[in-house]
């Protein structure tokens, strides 16, 4: 069998007996090699140093990485569901770790337009296929549990800058003796910088291969043992129709949602990319930071551990929440002539703002 053919969708079908929770790991093997993305500024600083310009050409690196993320993971999102998670992770693996290896290319060769086509463009659209090449899979496996899925999910992407940044930091000062974390103004030269990015490259490649080998979607009708789906189905809120990408577009619901986002995103996003050279600036007395390069690596770490924290927290929260809320809403009352109240099954069967938009 070929490997491409090892890719199919008919092959990534889970066996009978198959265990769900091997299906995380999988996932978590690609979230936080992506979640890398959120490391850059451990050593933006050197980048500067090497290409000889300012803060705001290196941070264009990160910019057009975001952007390609967002754009992949819009227009890839039918593709990734049509052709199944393994071949996802596959693509999602070989443009991000591309990425890396074109952008050594350009810090060897001091082309800063090869390390925006790199790190930018081509793992930025690694960074959106791997992003959401997991998510629907595990929330096929585990549709007892939505906020469990979803942050599982997710939780991986926060919390990748937890390991590259100790990482990327070790790495830099074997590569370059004179490179010292515990100076604040210490920066590696560019011989360590594309060292780092070689190795970054292929070790990502080899951790999503793992991911890409053991990602499974569930066979057709499975369902977890002693699960009931009607009581999915029953809950306030929660809409029984599907909605396609099309319809979805065309509903105040979904726009409403976008913009929420949206500017959660953009106000996290501004302080990660800045992250290590922002705390050392905000401690910088005489034109020397007190805040070490280690120190502000290990910022970087802490903001991603709340990151993935956040994450799978609030995903959790977010479902009970949306439960306890839609229950006080729509809570059966009493007649006047103390009628028996309407069944809950008939309050549930009521269409959802979602059905009613979509319909229409």
């Amino acid at each position: 069998m070929s490997l491409f053919a090892v890719l199919d969708h008919k092959h990534t079908v889970a066996p009978e007996g198959w265990n769900r929770w091997l299906i995380p790991p999988a996932a978590l093997a690609v979230h936080l090699c992506i979640g890398q993305v959120y490391a850059t500024s451990v050593y933006k600083n050197s980048f500067i140093a090497h290409f000889g310009t300012g803060q705001t050409a290196i941070g264009v690196i990160f910019s057009i990485a975001i952007v390609m993320l967002g754009l992949s993971a819009a227009l890839g999102g039918t593709w990734v569901e049509a052709n199944g998670p393994r071949k996802a992770m596959f693509v999602s693996a070989c443009f991000w770790s591309t990425g890396f290896l074109v952008s050594a290319l350009g810090i060897g060769t001091r082309q800063l337009w090869l390390v925006y086509l790199g790190y930018g463009v081509l793992g930025g659209i690694g960074l959106g296929i791997g992003y959401i090449s997991p998510v629907s899979t595990l929330i096929k496996w585990f549709p007892d549990r939505p906020g469990l899925a979803t942050g599982l999910a997710i939780m991986g992407f926060g919390g990748g800058a937890l390991i590259a940044s100790p990482a990327s930091r070790q790495l830099l000062a074997r590569y370059d003796p004179d490179y010292d974390p515990g100076v604040s103004g210490s920066v590696a030269d560019g011989r360590a910088l594309v060292l780092l990015f070689l190795t970054l490259g292929i070790g990502y490649f080899l951790i999503m291969m793992f991911g890409v080998a053991n990602i499974r979607v569930p066979a057709p009708g499975w369902r977890p043992a002693g699960w009931d789906p009607a009581t999915v189905a029953a809950k306030p809120l929660v809409t029984t129709a599907h909605v396609s990408a099309a319809n979805a577009l065309k509903t105040r619901s979904f726009w409403l949602l976008w913009i929420v986002l949206f500017c959660n995103v953009t106000a996290g996003i501004g302080i990660l990319e800045q992250a290590s050279p922002m705390i050392q600036d905000f401690f910088r007395t005489g034109g020397v930071s007190a805040v070490s390069v280690a120190a502000a690596g290990g910022f970087v770490g802490v903001l991603s551990l709340f990151n993935m924290a956040g994450r799978f927290a609030w995903s959790l929260v977010g479902v009970l929440a949306v439960g306890f809320v839609a229950n006080l809403l729509i809570r059966p009352v009493p007649s006047r002539h103390h009628e028996s109240a309407a069944p809950a099954t008939a309050v549930a069967a009521a269409p959802t703002t979602v059905d009613k938009e979509a319909a229409a």
